[in-house]
């Protein structure tokens, strides 16, 4: 009777052990980039980073492709599923492309949610967006006008062709135009946020556009190649560069005078939100439904649409006046 005693007592000892183990583990998360080497992106795994440190029971994993193409990142989902992952949070370089692959990480119970640039609904749980479309829409082309006081020609530099939150903005911003009438936006190219190609395109919209006096680049690699194009064209106070970018990477340009303002998210407190959202979400104490509320910590919380989306901020603008301050911080 004893022996078997010992044995239930050494069977119950082996199981709680197996439990606390169980438990100890940490829960982990990827962060996939559109692509890595890129700043915004190298400054949201920061932000994930601090989010972990916070709750404590996290590992993030922050991996991407080496370009930005729909190709490469579906290779890295394959991959974390694979290394079976309790979440995936994706900024993605295609809306529809990346769905097959995604569904089979949620039908594997992993959580996944877009953030930053979109995938379609049925392919992700939730979308966080770094603020509102239509607000990034209106600020992005006030940004050109607040400098053209007699109006002027503007045109876009753009990512990817199928860059879901790109093309999004500049329809928001094309929508509100006429809000600025001495505006006239002549075209959008596109630089598949690729700094060589954003250059040659930003070269090509000045000479296409003799009269041009600003370029939009609502992209962080595109802005930094179109102030470079301005500036080695010596059209600096000529052709005013404006969009969204990086602070760090837009300091010298905004010195120069060849961009006099842009805006941007701080992309820490997006990594930072993401992570949170992918946490509650896959430990079941919230919901991604219509509706809901997520909580994310000292950012707040994220109220979804009917579409599963929600906004994490306004976007802030950046100038002379305050561009050292951010620049050493992202």
């Amino acid at each position: 009777m004893s022996i078997i005693r010992k044995a239930l007592t050494t069977a119950a000892v082996a199981s709680a052990l197996m439990a606390g183990a169980a438990q100890a583990e940490p829960m982990r998360i990827a962060l996939v980039a559109k692509a890595l080497g890129i700043g915004f992106f190298e400054a949201a795994n920061k932000g994930a980073q601090e989010a972990a440190k916070e709750l404590g029971d996290v590992e993030i994993i922050y991996t991407g492709p080496t370009d930005t193409t729909a190709e490469g990142q579906i290779e890295v989902i394959n991959s974390l599923i694979a290394q079976k992952v309790d979440a995936i949070a994706i900024s993605a370089n295609d809306t529809d492309a990346l769905v097959p692959t995604l569904k089979k990480a949620m039908q594997r119970g992993i959580t996944v949610i877009s953030w930053d640039s979109g995938v379609a609904p049925e392919g992700r749980q939730m979308q966080l967006n770094p603020s509102s479309p239509a607000l990034i829409g209106n600020t992005i082309i006030k940004l050109a006008a607040d400098h053209l006081p007699e109006g002027g020609e503007v045109a876009v530099l753009s990512a990817t062709t199928t860059s879901t939150n790109q093309n999004t903005w500049i329809e928001e911003m094309n929508k509100v135009a006429g809000n600025y009438p001495n505006v006239k936006v002549v075209g959008t190219v596109y630089g598949d946020d690729l700094a060589d190609k954003s250059y040659r395109e930003a070269q090509g919209l000045m000479q296409t556009y003799p009269n041009l006096k600003a370029i939009i680049a609502p992209t962080s690699v595109g802005i930094v190649a179109a102030a470079q194009a301005v500036t080695d064209a010596g059209k600096i106070g000529q052709v005013n560069v404006t969009g969204l970018g990086l602070p760090s990477e837009m300091a010298g340009h905004v010195k120069s005078g060849a961009s006099k303002s842009f805006a941007i998210w701080n992309p820490i407190d997006l990594g930072y939100s993401a992570t949170m959202a992918a946490y509650h979400l896959a430990k079941g104490d919230a919901k991604a439904e219509p509706g809901a509320t997520i909580p994310i910590s000292r950012m707040g919380q994220i109220t979804l649409d009917d579409k599963t989306e929600g906004a994490m901020a306004d976007p802030f603008v950046y100038d002379a006046s305050n561009i050292d301050q951010f620049a050493a911080i992202f």
